[in-house]
């Protein structure tokens, strides 16, 4: 990975963090907690996407894909607690 794939991956993990917490009910996660949600929901949603036979290209794509699987953690995890899964309307 270079430094250049490094940046990328943390620009898109910090936006569809973002987003996440944006979409769904919950105060924010902070710029470390808002990019790690997004990276490893960028992993997670790279897995849904490719089970659905959905892919997605470009930059804005890899945001899509990312933040579809943010989304989809933030809700594991308060299922887990057992928080209401409610998102933003």
């Amino acid at each position: 990975m270079t430094l250049g794939d490094f940046f990328t991956l943390c620009c898109i993990g910090l936006i569809a963090g973002w987003l996440a917490g944006l979409l769904m009910k919950g105060g924010g996660y902070g710029l470390l907690g808002s990019m790690l949600l997004g990276i490893v929901g960028a992993v997670l949603g790279g897995g849904l996407f490719a089970m659905l036979g959905l892919t997605a290209y470009g930059f804005l794509g890899r945001v899509v894909v990312a933040c579809v699987g943010s989304v989809v953690l933030v809700g594991l995890a308060r299922m887990l607690r057992g928080r209401p899964v409610e998102a933003k309307r």
